[in-house]
C-alpha cells in the first residue's frame, strides 16, 4: 500500500511539472506576440506622426507581408475649404476671393459661395461630415440686419437653432470659422450678424476652429488700421490653423475658453510651436483682434441690446452684466423673464401684441419650392404656401404630454391679459406673415409663381399655440379673416363649451379628442379645469350643434390612448363630427414637462390598423383619405361621398360667398357644410399609390441625417 501511495504522488508530481513547463511556454509565446504588436504599433504611429497631412485621400504602400502588399489609406483631416459670404457692396465677396487664393497655394480645394445662392435647408447639414472647413464672412448692415444675399441663410440658421426639434447636435461635426465686417460707428448693431451666426452654429454644436473676429470700416477704430488689415490680420491667422488642422495637430475650439485665449488652439505639438516659433507674438495679436470668444461672454455683452435673446443658463452672468449697467433691478427681472419666453416660444414666431402670435409653417416653405403641401392640403385643398399660421391668444387651459412647444406659453383657465383689439392683430399677422415670405425672395428651388401667390394669404390655421377660442374677440377676429377673404381653421381643445355654441361661422371647427376617457384625458391632456371632463363631453355636444364642418382631431400616442376603441366610438356617435382625423404623434425631444420618447410614437401602419378598427364601430363613416408624410389618416361621413365620389375638399369662394350672405342678413340666412364642398381628387384618397402626395410637386428625400420633424 505504501509503494502504490508512492507511485501514485509520483505520477501526480510529474503530470503537474508537465502542466506548468507547458504554461510557461504558452505564457512566454504570448508576451512576444504581445511585445511585437506594441512594437508595430509604436512603429506605425511614428510614421503617421513624420507623414504631412494631406487633402487627398490618397494610398500609401507599407511593407510587403506574405507576398501582398498592404495598403492603407492615409487619414484625411482636411478636405477643402468652403468660404461662404453675404456681401452688399462687394468687400467681403473680394475678401472671399482673396481668401480662395490663399487657401488654394496650400494644395486644398476651395469652394466660395454667395449664401444667397445657397440652400442651408439642403445641404449644410451634409457638411458635418464632409471634413470641410467652413468660413463665413459676412456684412452686418446699419440696423443690425444682415445683407440681402445672406437674409435666407440667416433667417434658416436662427430658426434652425432656436427650434429644439432638430436637437442641439443637429451641426456636430461641422467645423467653421467667422469673421464679421462691421462699422462701430453703429455701436447697437457693429458685427451683429457675425455674432449671431456664430453663436447660432455653436448652439447646434458645430465647432470653431478659431475664435471669431471683426473687422471695422471705421478707420479710427480699427484694431489694424482698416477693415482690409483686420482680414490680413485673422487670414494670416487662419491659415496657420488651417495648416496645423491638415497635419491633425489642431483641435476645433471647445467653446469654453478664456478671454482671447483657446485652450484646444494652444495645445499644439512641440514640433510644430518650433517650426512656427512667432505664434506667441501672433497670438497676442489675435487677443487684440477679437473681442469674445465665448458664447457666454457674447451674450453678456448683448444682453443689453432690445434684441438680445437670454438662454435661462446664462442669467446670471447677464443679471451682472445688467447691475454693472445699473440697469433697474425690476427691469431686469422682467425683461429676463419675457426675453427667456420670447426665446423659447419664438422658433421663428413673430409676436405680437401681448397675446398673439404668427409664424411660418414648415408646409409653407415646403410648397414654395414644390415640395408638396401639408395633410390639410391633401384632405381640404388648403394650398399650403398661402396659409398663415397665426393665434389670438397665446394662453392655454391644457399642458398637454404631448404638446411641441413644451409648455412655454403661459396657461389660465380665463382670460386675464390686457386685450389687443382684432384688427391690430389682424394687420400686424399678415405684415409679419408676407415680410416671413418676402426673405423666401430669390431663394433657390423657389418657384416665381408661387411666390408671388404666398404675398396674400388666402387660409388662416388657429392652431400655432395656446386656445384661439379663449380671446374675448375670437368672433370680430373671425369676421375679419373672412372680410379679408381669408378661410379660418380654428382648433380648440374642447374645455369652452359656451365659447363653441356662440361661434360664428368658421370654416371647418376642430375639437382636439386627444382621449376617450375621464382618467386617459387627465394623463394626456393634463387639463387645469377641475370639472375638465364635463366641459369636454359638453364641448363635443355644442360642436354636434354647428352647422359649418366639424372635425374630430386625434392624436394617438402608443401605450397611452390605442387601445380606446369602443370609448372612441361613444365620443363619435356624441359630437357628430363631419370628418376625424387621425394622426400618429410626433415625437418633439426630451422635456422635463413630459415622459414621451420615440417608443410612443405609432408607425404609420400601425395608425392604420387602428383607423380601419374604429371604422368597424362607426358605420356612418369610412376612411376617405391619407397623408402617409404626416402619418395621418382622415375619417369622413358618408354623406360627404356623393355618387360615389369623396368631396372632403372645400370650394373657399363658395364658402365666402355664403359667409357674407350669412352676415348681410344679420345671421339669419344660414348655410352647412354640404354648401361649400368640392370633389376630392383621386391621388388624396386612401389607397392611392401617391399615398396623399400632391403629383404635381416632387417629393424632397432628406440626405443629411437631420431628424424627422413631421406635422404641423
Amino acid at each position: 500500500l505504501d509503494v502504490s501511495m508512492d507511485m501514485w504522488n509520483f505520477s501526480y508530481t510529474c503530470l503537474a511539472s508537465l502542466w506548468l513547463h507547458r504554461f510557461c511556454i504558452y505564457s512566454v509565446i504570448a508576451f512576444g506576440i504581445s511585445l511585437w504588436i506594441v512594437v508595430q504599433l509604436f512603429t506605425t504611429k511614428k510614421k503617421g506622426e513624420k507623414s504631412n497631412g494631406n487633402l487627398s485621400s490618397e494610398v500609401v504602400e507599407e511593407k510587403q507581408a506574405n507576398g501582398y502588399a498592404a495598403q492603407q489609406a492615409k487619414e484625411v483631416y482636411v478636405a477643402g475649404v468652403k468660404i461662404f459670404y453675404g456681401s452688399q457692396t462687394g468687400t467681403a465677396r473680394r475678401f472671399a476671393k482673396g481668401l480662395a487664393e490663399a487657401v488654394i497655394s496650400l494644395n486644398l480645394p476651395v469652394e466660395v459661395i454667395s449664401m444667397g445662392d445657397y440652400d442651408p435647408d439642403d445641404c449644410l447639414a451634409e457638411e458635418t461630415t464632409s471634413r470641410n472647413i467652413c468660413v463665413f464672412l459676412v456684412a452686418t448692415y446699419t440696423d443690425g440686419q444682415p445683407t440681402e444675399s445672406a437674409a435666407w441663410f440667416c433667417k434658416w440658421l436662427e430658426e434652425t437653432a432656436n427650434d429644439f426639434r432638430f436637437g442641439k447636435t443637429y451641426l456636430k461635426g461641422l467645423r467653421y470659422a467667422v469673421f464679421g465686417l462691421g462699422n462701430s460707428v453703429y455701436v447697437d448693431h457693429y458685427n451683429t450678424v457675425g455674432r449671431n451666426i456664430d453663436r447660432w452654429l455653436w448652439m447646434l454644436s458645430a465647432s470653431r476652429i478659431m475664435t471669431r473676429a471683426e473687422g471695422d470700416c471705421n478707420v479710427a477704430q480699427s484694431k489694424h488700421g482698416s477693415i482690409e488689415a483686420d482680414f490680413e490680420a485673422w487670414k494670416t491667422k487662419f491659415l496657420s490653423c488651417l495648416q496645423a488642422l491638415c497635419r491633425g495637430e489642431r483641435k476645433p475650439c471647445s467653446g469654453k475658453c478664456k478671454k482671447g485665449k483657446c485652450k484646444s488652439q494652444g495645445k499644439q505639438s512641440k514640433e510644430s510651436s518650433d517650426h512656427e516659433h512667432g505664434a506667441s507674438d501672433y497670438e497676442n495679436a489675435e487677443a487684440e483682434l477679437v473681442e469674445t470668444t465665448s458664447e457666454e461672454e457674447a451674450d453678456a455683452e448683448e444682453a443689453g441690446g432690445t434684441n438680445s435673446v437670454i438662454d435661462v443658463e446664462d442669467l446670471g452672468n447677464v443679471m451682472s452684466h445688467m447691475k454693472k449697467a445699473k440697469v433697474p433691478l425690476l427691469q431686469q427681472l422682467f425683461q429676463a423673464e419675457i426675453d427667456h419666453l420670447i426665446y423659447l416660444l419664438s422658433s421663428g414666431y413673430k409676436l405680437i401684441g401681448s397675446h398673439s402670435g404668427v409664424k411660418l409653417c414648415r408646409w409653407t416653405k415646403s410648397m414654395l419650392r414644390g415640395r408638396g403641401g401639408c395633410y390639410k392640403h391633401t384632405f381640404y385643398g388648403i394650398e399650403s404656401h398661402r396659409c398663415m399660421e397665426a393665434t389670438p391668444s397665446l394662453a392655454c387651459a391644457n399642458k398637454c404630454v404631448f404638446c411641441w412647444r413644451h409648455h412655454t406659453n403661459p396657461v389660465g383657465t380665463e382670460w386675464r391679459w390686457k386685450m389687443d383689439q382684432p384688427e391690430m392683430i389682424l394687420q400686424e399677422a399678415i405684415e409679419n406673415h408676407q415680410n416671413m415670405i418676402k426673405q423666401f425672395k430669390g431663394v433657390a428651388g423657389v418657384k416665381a409663381d408661387r411666390f408671388e401667390e404666398a404675398m396674400t394669404a388666402k387660409h388662416c390655421a388657429l392652431s400655432l399655440v395656446g386656445e384661439p377660442i379663449m380671446y374675448p374677440e375670437i368672433n370680430r377676429f373671425l369676421k375679419l379673416l373672412h372680410q379679408h377673404n381669408i378661410s379660418s381653421f380654428l382648433v380648440t381643445n374642447a374645455q369652452f363649451p359656451d365659447e363653441i355654441r356662440n361661434l360664428e361661422p368658421v370654416t371647418q371647427l376642430y375639437v382636439s379628442v386627444d382621449a376617450s376617457t375621464k382618467e386617459s384625458l387627465k394623463r394626456i391632456d393634463r387639463p387645469l379645469f377641475k370639472d375638465f371632463w364635463q366641459r369636454f363631453l359638453d364641448s363635443l355636444k355644442a360642436l354636434s350643434e354647428k352647422q359649418q364642418r366639424t372635425v374630430y382631431r386625434l392624436t394617438l400616442v402608443k401605450a397611452w390612448n390605442v387601445d380606446e376603441l369602443r370609448a372612441y366610438a361613444d365620443l363619435v356617435s356624441l359630437g357628430k363630427p363631419d370628418f376625424i382625423e387621425v394622426k400618429g404623434v410626433t415625437y418633439c425631444g426630451e422635456s422635463s414637462a413630459s415622459s414621451l420618447t420615440m417608443a410612443n410614437v405609432p408607425w404609420h401602419e400601425e395608425v392604420v390598423r387602428f383607423v380601419q378598427e374604429l371604422v368597424e364601430l362607426i358605420p356612418d363613416y369610412e376612411i376617405a383619405c391619407e397623408h402617409e408624410h404626416s402619418n395621418c389618416l382622415l375619417i369622413a361621413h358618408k354623406k360627404f361621398k356623393v355618387d360615389g365620389e369623396w368631396c372632403t375638399w372645400i370650394n373657399y369662394e363658395r364658402f365666402q360667398e355664403l359667409v357674407r350672405e350669412h352676415e348681410r342678413s344679420g345671421g339669419s340666412k344660414t348655410f352647412t357644410a354640404a354648401d361649400y364642398t368640392a370633389r376630392t381628387p383621386h391621388w388624396a384618397l386612401f389607397g392611392s399609390s401617391q399615398r396623399g402626395f400632391d403629383p404635381l410637386d416632387v417629393r424632397y428625400q432628406r440626405k443629411s441625417k437631420a431628424k424627422d420633424i413631421s406635422g404641423c
